[in-house]
């Protein structure tokens, strides 16, 4: 179907371009790192921390099922402080 076929019927077919085309022409700052500290940061942290709270607590913990859940509850845990510091950082510095 083409692109004309399919506006035919439209009401707004006149303005249509006109925004698609300011949109496209919109120039603001790059979201990449704001996209890595949004998404993979938190997923990195949470990655390390498990490891490093089941390589602490394979001295004291020596049933593995028992570690893997403490791990995971410590390691979820710092994730969301993570979160909430990211957060609190980047509300003071955009001002808000």
């Amino acid at each position: 179907m083409s692109e004309d076929h399919f506006c035919e019927k439209c009401s707004q077919k006149q303005n249509c371009r006109e925004v698609y085309q300011q949109l496209g022409d919109a120039r603001g700052p790059s979201v990449g790192f704001k996209a890595v500290i949004a998404f993979l940061l938190p997923i990195m942290a949470f990655i390390s921390a498990l490891v490093i709270f089941d390589k602490f607590l394979m001295p004291v913990i020596s049933a593995a099922n028992l570690r893997t859940a403490v791990s995971f509850l410590l390691a979820t845990s710092a994730t969301a402080v993570l979160i909430l510091v990211t957060k609190v950082v980047n509300n003071r510095i955009a001002g808000e």
